[in-house]
């Protein structure tokens, strides 16, 4: 009785974390097509960006300026890329907003870490471009949204994480050329590309 108990309730979150209930952006569901989401998009103050192949809006989030990019697979949404519009090539303002969108994430009671949230700090004394190019490191947090409907289970961080593994969202330094910014993906990998081009 308590095997069947216990495969209930590892059952019933799986059904919640999967495809019913997918990653959201802004509470927008990362789905449906990308007239949908530039539609939604306005409607949370957003803007399309004009004669432009990369980007397809701009707006405020999380108190920036931000680009999103409304990325595809055949015709449904399956990612928002968010990049912050002011490109930085100061090392500390790039560490310092990396270090607090690790802070603001593991304190929003939405998410849980993919892994111990101290893995992903960038120390003070360390030298980002260095290693970037000389030991092509990648600073990268990832995390995990919670069910949107309320439902929550009182279990450890570890098995959220295998139960809501399928609404990742994660964020990473990246080089676009003019300097170094912050991008964040928000994922439904439900839609994502599984090799039905090869």
């Amino acid at each position: 009785m308590k095997t069947l108990l216990l495969a209930l309730l590892l059952t019933l979150p799986l059904a919640v974390c999967g495809q019913k209930d997918v990653t959201k952006f802004l509470g927008i569901p990362v789905d449906g097509s990308k007239s949908e989401m530039i539609r939604k998009l306005k409607e949370k103050g957003f803007t399309t960006v004009l004669e432009s192949d990369l980007v397809d809006m701009e707006g405020t989030f999380n108190g920036m300026d931000v680009f999103v990019t409304i990325q595809l697979n055949g015709n449904k949404v399956w990612r928002i890329l968010v990049v912050d519009k002011n490109v930085s090539i100061s090392e500390t303002n790039l560490k310092t907003r990396f270090n607090t969108l690790c802070l603001q994430f593991a304190n929003n009671g939405k998410y849980v870490p993919d892994e111990d949230i101290e893995n992903y700090f960038i120390p003070k004394d360390e030298n980002l471009m260095y290693e970037m190019t000389e030991n092509d490191k990648i600073y990268f947090a990832g995390f995990y949204q919670l069910p949107s409907d309320g439902f929550h289970l009182d279990i450890p961080d570890a098995n959220k994480r295998i139960l809501c593994s399928m609404r990742p969202v994660w964020f990473k330094i990246v080089n676009i050329v003019v300097g170094y910014t912050i991008a964040l993906f928000y994922e439904n990998p439900f839609n994502a590309p599984n090799g039905q081009d090869l």
